[in-house]
């Protein structure tokens, strides 16, 4: 997507709340990663028409998008996993901050261990959210995806990193393990015989995974 189209598309977004704006300020400011203002509003327009009941996210940061996934349907349920402890109590401020811990609860941990620890407690989604480290996408997926009730979706962000994916012969040398990964991953998305997937090249690419069978 050109610039000039990413800043004709943010200008036709709506107001937002204030708190929003804070929390995309704070993310700017401490060079931490969240959807840019385009790709969130696509995912909570999935929010919005999908009305999911229990949500799980793997990747919290600082609380952005599963605060913004709520914003869209408040009668969600939420679970979100974050490794880094900074980022954990950074999330956790917001939430509170917000009222929002009744309906969204975070868990501190390596997310592929507390997706095995909540599949153990026979838990189930019907919306999944991706976004974590690129290079264990598909771990991720194939652990949250039993959990998944047909017909959810599973939403993975940056799957097109910067572009990169289509251009293999021409990724620095520090990024080539990742993009191969996700090359691969989504591969692995777009002939799974359970899932029917469209790649959107929103933001830093999205994968739309509807679930067609278990």
């Amino acid at each position: 997507m050109s610039e000039k189209l990413k800043s004709y598309l943010t200008e036709t977004l709506p107001v937002q709340q204030q708190w929003v704006y804070e929390l995309e300020s704070q993310a700017r400011e401490d060079h931490v990663p969240i959807m840019d203002k385009v790709g969130i509003h696509f995912v909570m327009q999935l929010i919005h028409m999908k009305r999911p009941e229990k949500i799980l996210e793997v990747g919290t940061a600082i609380g952005y998008s599963a605060l913004r996934m709520l914003e869209a349907n408040p009668s969600s349920s939420i679970v979100t996993i974050e490794k880094d402890e900074h980022r954990y109590e950074q999330a956790m401020n917001h939430i509170y901050q917000l009222k929002k811990d009744k309906q969204i609860e975070v868990i501190l941990g390596d997310a592929l261990e507390k997706l095995v620890e909540l599949s153990n407690q026979s838990h189930t989604f019907d919306f999944i959210f991706i976004d974590a480290a690129k290079g264990q996408y598909q771990r991720f997926f194939e652990l949250a995806e039993p959990m998944l009730k047909k017909n959810g979706i599973i939403l993975s962000d940056n799957v097109l990193f910067r572009g990169y994916v289509a251009d293999p012969e021409d990724v620095p040398k520090r990024y080539t393990k990742m993009v191969k990964k996700l090359r691969d991953y989504n591969e692995m998305l777009m002939n799974h015989p359970n899932f029917n997937t469209s790649i959107i090249p929103i933001g830093d690419g999205v994968a739309v995974s509807y679930k067609i069978s278990e």
